[in-house]
């Protein structure tokens, strides 16, 4: 039997999509495409939830006669094409403009540095970090996880909202909005949501779509240098090559650097793009930490006070690394439920009491301590090698991850 799976996008349907749809004996699609776009004397099937739908066009013969669906775009971008071919369902393909370029086309913007994510019938939250952490990102929505579900997710990043209600559609409407005021209003559905740091940028010329890929250019763990910090008060590259391998930073994860200092962790987190919530106690350290968050460009929101009493009300990390604070604030960050913690220290005498606090909160801990020579080179030209304060490192992951 043949399918076409059939994209609108609010204009005149092609000409292909017309025959296949004059042609039709039955047709699948969402109550309203359904009212526009179904001809007469053909058998509707109106989508709920997908299975029971699409189970009845996987049961049909080529005798049941041709079969279209309709869908709002394009079938094959985050639409309905991927859970046909899922149930082996050979099938032809009309497209239309995806949702994502008309509201692009709406408002002006180029589309390469825009990273796109799918909110539709998942957990919010990865979406809401990438949303975190990138520039521009636009969010597929559904549900309890739409424009006002996102812009409370937001509240303490600078970004601006463009939502658009029923784009296309005789409802359409695109609004600018702050994540506060679109926390607080009711939105029409459908609806899709871009995410912005900055409405007015023009992004440079890119090669990639949506931004630049992680990890960075330059790869992980850099040299001291290449953080503003005081003496002592920046993590060494190997300290933060093995904690980056052991938090594990990647789009969709949030990571709360506690006890920051430079912020060179946190920001490295962010290079290999996680959001990223600094923690710093140090007016003076708050600064740096803005600055290299600048200079290597990535978002790191800083959070300047007191560790545990500040960390109340934070949103929920994926990965924690503790750079100070000793056992009470690494007991509290134990028990946000953080997949992992990571926990470094300097003194030996905090090893047991934080290991402690880790098993406490639930995890599997362990550790290392990680001791440095590097590679040298004296006054006559020869090579020598010099250490490099050792530093304790705690690994806690939980034990009910998978």
């Amino acid at each position: 039997m043949t399918v076409t799976v059939v994209g609108v996008d609010g204009g005149p349907l092609v000409p292909d999509a017309q025959k296949a749809l004059a042609d039709a004996r039955l047709v699948i699609g969402r109550r309203r495409l359904l009212e526009l776009h179904a001809p007469e004397g053909a058998r509707r099937i109106e989508l709920g939830p997908l299975g029971p739908a699409l189970s009845a066009l996987g049961s049909l013969t080529d005798e049941d006669g041709p079969a279209v669906v309709l869908d709002h775009g394009d079938p094959g971008y985050f639409g309905i094409l991927r859970e046909i071919r899922a149930r082996n369902i050979r099938a032809q393909v009309v497209p239309a403009l995806s949702t994502v370029q008309r509201l692009l086309a709406r408002i002006g913007r180029s589309s390469d540095d825009v990273t796109v994510v799918n909110a539709q019938g998942r957990e919010l939250r990865k979406a809401l970090n990438v949303c975190r952490a990138r520039p521009a990102v636009a969010v597929f929505t559904e549900g309890v996880a739409g424009p006002a579900e996102i812009g409370a997710g937001l509240l303490g990043w600078r970004r601006t909202l463009i939502v658009a209600e029923d784009l296309g559609g005789p409802d359409e409407n695109v609004t600018s909005i702050s994540p506060a005021k679109a926390a607080k209003r009711r939105w029409k559905d459908p609806n899709l949501v871009l995410c912005l740091t900055d409405p007015g940028l023009v992004p440079e010329p890119g090669w990639y779509l949506g931004g630049e890929p992680v990890p960075a250019v330059g790869g992980w763990a850099l040299p001291e240098e290449a953080f503003a910090h005081r003496d002592g008060m920046v993590a060494s590259a190997e300290v933060r090559a093995l904690a980056l391998a052991r938090l594990a930073p990647r789009p969709g994860m949030l990571v709360w650097d506690v006890g920051a200092g430079s912020g060179a962790l946190g920001v490295e987190c962010g290079r290999l793009g996680a959001a990223v919530i600094a923690v710093e106690r140090n007016p003076v350290h708050t600064m740096r930490i803005v600055a290299n968050a600048v200079n290597h460009g990535v978002d790191v929101r800083m959070v300047e006070g007191e560790a545990p009493a500040v960390l109340s009300g934070l949103p929920t990390p994926d990965a924690v690394y503790v750079g100070g604070g000793g056992p009470k604030v690494v007991e509290a960050c134990a028990a946000v439920g953080a997949e992992r913690v990571v926990v470094g220290l300097n003194a030996l005498d905090e090893v047991a009491s934080c290991r402690n606090a880790l098993r406490g909160g639930g995890y599997q801990v362990d550790g290392c301590q990680l001791s440095v020579a590097r590679l040298g080179t004296l006054s006559n030209g020869s090579s020598t090698l010099t250490a490099v304060n050792p530093t304790t490192l705690l690994f806690g992951r939980r034990e009910d991850a998978g």
